[in-house]
């Protein structure tokens, strides 16, 4: 049984917000703002409620950074984070979801590989926003 992440990159003055898990199979580590995909949501409005809920914030999402697969003995998920822009709201965190949240540099986060949850998907993510080498949305069909 298999899961899709979906979630966002958010840069502010040449900073990227990460938040700190909560979750026992995660606490302590740091990932973008990012979540499991509801039924009968699309990936564009599930990404904006995961960063909604693990931030505050409300965002318009501007480009696909990164598709990421990961494929475990007995699992395997799918995480498709987006760049984003705060659009509204003031940063605002659920303790029993989030323990914390920063805005770091790039080389911060670079230096942070232990303490993030999936070290490649977000190093990987933030690095085609810092580069601007997003793809555009439209290169997404969403059927319904």
């Amino acid at each position: 049984m298999g899961a899709i992440i979906v979630g966002g990159v958010i840069e502010k003055d040449g900073k990227y917000l990460l938040v700190q898990e909560a979750k026992e199979k995660c606490r302590g580590k740091w990932n973008t703002p990012a979540g499991h995909l509801d039924p009968n949501e699309t990936i564009f409005e599930g990404a904006k409620r995961e960063i909604r809920e693990e931030s505050g914030y409300e965002v318009e999402l501007t480009g696909l950074a990164n598709i990421g697969n990961r494929v475990l003995p007995d699992n395997e998920f799918v995480g498709i984070i987006f760049s984003a822009k705060i659009t509204g709201g003031e940063l605002k965190l659920d303790p029993s979801e989030i323990l914390d949240a920063k805005w770091f540099t790039y080389d911060e986060i670079l230096a942070m590989q232990d303490e993030l949850r999936s070290a490649d998907l977000i190093t990987n993510a933030i690095s085609a926003v810092k580069h601007g080498k997003t793809a555009p949305l439209d290169i997404i069909d969403v059927i319904k």
